[in-house]
């Protein structure tokens, strides 16, 4: 990771549209329980960044497609960087749902 690779801001609503046409793909919310609640892009599994060991729960196997956002993109970028350590080998980090402009789920999913 070079010095200046923060300034590469992922967008989030790129990524779920990207997210969307990928078949079999997980959009995975890394942010914690109580946030989630608050609001969640539709489809998504919440597994807390600290719980990321679980991940199996909801990822089928490490060759899923995983899209990972969080609220502003760090602890994003932080989850995609432990899942590949993990095995995971599509993950992609797609940004913080604070710039998403879509819909949310306030259901509590």
């Amino acid at each position: 990771m070079g010095f200046f690779d923060f300034l590469n801001i992922p967008d989030i609503n790129q990524g779920v549209e990207a997210y969307r046409m990928t078949p079999d793909a997980v959009l995975l919310d890394v942010r914690m329980p109580d946030e989630y609640r608050e609001g969640a892009i539709p489809g998504s599994k919440n597994i807390p960044l600290p719980m990321l060991e679980q991940a199996g729960r909801v990822i089928p196997s490490e060759s899923t497609p995983v899209f990972v956002y969080c609220y502003s993109g760090g602890r994003s970028r932080k989850a995609v960087e432990i899942l590949q350590q993990m095995g995971y080998s599509d993950v992609r980090n797609i940004g913080g749902i604070a710039s998403y402009t879509g819909e949310l789920d306030k259901t509590g999913a």
